[in-house]
């Protein structure tokens, strides 16, 4: 059992050694199924081995977001920019169009609304054979490390995890940050790592500083989270920043249906992650196109 005390400050992250033992394009993933690797091809490009994941999940907890009032005429036009979208079963089922054939990150972990103070008890919100029913490409589980809810969430991982090895499907596991809990590097060190040991895929994440130690730190690909909504020129910086120092890719939300011209801002996050755009770059097509499309 390891003691807190006496547990030594790990500093060796070998930033500038590659993963060891890959040849499946995907860090960590060439001991896994043929299916779970098929899925995460879904997710991940193959030619660039990254993702832009669009999160419209957010009406599971504030119910009608704004930019997203109306998911069926906002969705459509931006699933032809991103890989992967990351939704809830009634608004997928609802509202995106099964024929642009996306990657499918499945919301699969239910709570309390924006209306609770301790938003960190959720629960397991979707049967295995619902998830397979919609053919998701992996599916997401909160987690609230270091938070009341911390045991039920991790609970809540590890059964859709166990779920998705008999079923050959992924499971992305997201690092919840509430309003009480850190943001440093070292509680992302923690957080990142004890979910990668738990058996995920994927991990989603927030960029924070020394993120390339997280990174290095964790043997699965971690996706950044794009959180509250920024000026698009900070948005494409912080997609640059994380892509730069080994983000797989990044899950954004208001960054994109928030910004002035959500269809711009979707093409110029993907130059970055899969063109090597630097956020200059970027930021100049989006005043390009933002008038055009």
């Amino acid at each position: 059992m390891a003691d807190l005390d006496g547990n030594k400050v790990a500093k060796d992250y070998g930033i500038d050694k590659p993963f060891h033992n890959q040849s499946f394009y995907i860090k960590g993933m060439d001991n896994i199924d043929w299916g779970m690797k098929d899925r995460l091809s879904k997710i991940f490009n193959p030619k660039t081995g990254k993702t832009v994941m669009l999160a419209f999940d957010h009406g599971y907890i504030m119910g009608s977001t704004s930019g997203l009032e109306r998911l069926d005429l906002v969705l459509p036009d931006l699933l032809e920019e991103v890989d992967c979208i990351m939704g809830t079963r009634g608004a997928i089922r609802t509202c995106v169009p099964p024929i642009y054939n996306k990657g499918v990150a499945l919301r699969c972990s239910a709570g309390s609304s924006v209306l609770d103070d301790d938003m960190s008890f959720e629960v397991i919100g979707v049967d295995i054979d619902d998830v397979i029913r919609m053919n998701a490409s992996c599916m997401a589980i909160q987690t609230f490390i270091g938070a009341p809810g911390q045991k039920d969430s991790i609970e809540n991982l590890v059964k859709t995890i166990d779920a998705g090895n008999r079923f050959g499907i992924p499971t992305l596991g997201v690092v919840a940050v509430g309003k009480d809990m850190e943001r440093t590097t070292k509680f992302f060190l923690l957080a990142t790592r004890m979910l990668a040991e738990f058996g995920c895929q994927i991990i989603k994440t927030y960029y924070c500083e020394d993120f390339e130690k997280v990174v290095a730190a964790c043997p699965v690909p971690l996706v950044v989270a794009g959180g509250k909504k920024l000026p698009e020129k900070e948005a494409l910086t912080l997609v640059y920043n994380a892509i730069s120092k080994g983000a797989a890719g990044v899950d954004m939300g208001r960054n994109i249906f928030q910004a002035e011209n959500p269809k711009a801002m979707a093409r110029c996050v993907g130059k970055i992650v899969h063109e090597n755009y630097n956020d200059d770059e970027a930021y100049n097509l989006y005043l390009e196109l933002k008038d055009k499309i």
